[in-house]
């Protein structure tokens, strides 16, 4: 299979597929992740995409809006897909406190 045939057959899967793909392929390389990180006086000690001011609740609320990954990494070039990866487990991981986080940046 060509690696022409290969994007193709990904791009025809549903988005939770291509997600999913991902996430597979961040695990195995891990390349150019920068982590999640809460640094106090930074975005209120939210956690952020480490070494941004890039919070973790503002890419949920984000996806929550329908912007997709590929518009998120358009939007913030200097992030990439292993990036965003990790914010979805820390998401899950840790949902009690991105909810308080999306809560009170609404209020805000």
């Amino acid at each position: 299979m060509t690696l022409q045939e290969l994007e193709h057959q990904i791009l025809a899967l549903l988005p939770t597929e291509k997600a999913a793909i991902i996430q597979s392929l961040t695990q195995t390389i891990n390349i150019g992740a920068k982590g999640i990180s809460k640094t106090s006086g930074v975005c209120g000690g939210e956690a952020c995409i480490a070494g941004t001011r890039i919070a973790v609740w503002l890419l949920v609320e984000a996806r929550r809006l329908g912007i997709t990954e590929a518009q998120l990494l358009q939007d913030y070039p200097h992030i990439s897909a292993a990036d965003l990866v990790n914010a979805w487990v820390y998401a899950d991981a840790y949902s009690e406190e991105i909810e308080a986080a999306i809560r009170a940046n609404e209020v805000a």
